[in-house]
């Protein structure tokens, strides 16, 4: 194990505080890996699965309008994908791992992604349908049944659930490595950080997932709802890390 660690480390400048930085943490990976390189396909591909117009280019106004009323599912799908993408954006930068472990956590992340834009589509599409009365998004189905809604929603949480795990992981890897990888006090506190802060749509996710197996019928949609807690957890935490942060840094300069 310390042979490998010390492999690990070998790749990395002597001086690190020569790196580029971003927000004070040391860039370890600027060089883009073929890991990386293949979660940006794989990301790529999903997006392009939620084209507006699902099936094929509009060829009259009428498809061409019914083809915008997916605009907002799409915005939202993108918005979403968008903060899993950067979540592995920042950990290949920060840390420019490419070891077995954090391979296969990255593959497995790859394979969810795939599955996970269909339930993704669906849910965002019938939130904006019902709360647009029908104007915009696409109603699952008018003859869904309740067990077919709970699977639906239980899907969509598992997706979510894996997804934040696997980043989640992966930056569990990163601490495991902070040896070799010669993180200062800014960066172990970062780290910790991000691993706090993926545990919060692991645990929204989670309790989705309850909802949707225990909730009434006439509440299932609270499942879904669930989620736009984040919109207040996630600003809270970021909010409590840059406070430690600042303390931190208060001792250190001996403030």
């Amino acid at each position: 194990m310390n042979e490998r660690w010390a492999e690990l480390g070998s790749v990395l400048p002597e001086n690190l505080d020569s790196l580029p930085r971003l927000k004070g943490f040391r860039l370890r990976g600027m060089e883009m890996t073929r890991l990386e390189t293949f979660i940006d396909a794989a990301f790529a591909f999903a997006i392009s699965m939620l084209v507006i117009a699902a099936q094929q280019i509009p060829d009259n106004i009428q498809t061409l309008l019914a083809a915008f009323k997916n605009v907002p599912t799409f915005i939202c799908s993108i918005a979403v994908l968008g903060i899993f993408w950067r979540g592995h954006w920042l950990w290949s930068r920060r840390y420019g791992l490419e070891d077995g472990v954090s391979i296969l956590i990255s593959w497995a992340m790859i394979v969810t992604i795939l599955i996970f834009i269909y339930p993704l589509k669906a849910i965002f599409g019938s939130m904006w349908y019902l709360l647009s009365s029908g104007h915009v998004g696409q109603r699952l189905s008018l003859h869904t049944t309740e067990s077919q809604a709970r699977t639906i929603f239980a899907i969509y949480a598992l997706g979510l659930i894996a997804i934040s795990a696997e980043i989640l992981l992966l930056n569990l890897r990163a601490w495991q490595l902070r040896g070799p990888l010669r993180l200062n006090q800014r960066e172990n506190l970062l780290t910790r950080g991000e691993l706090s802060g993926w545990s919060i749509p692991v645990s929204v996710g989670i309790v989705s997932l309850v909802f949707a197996l225990t909730l009434p019928p006439e509440q299932i949609q609270w499942s879904g709802w669930v989620y736009f807690s984040m919109i207040i957890l996630v600003p809270l935490h970021d909010h409590y890390l840059k406070g430690r942060i600042r303390r931190a840094q208060e001792v250190r300069s001996g403030v």
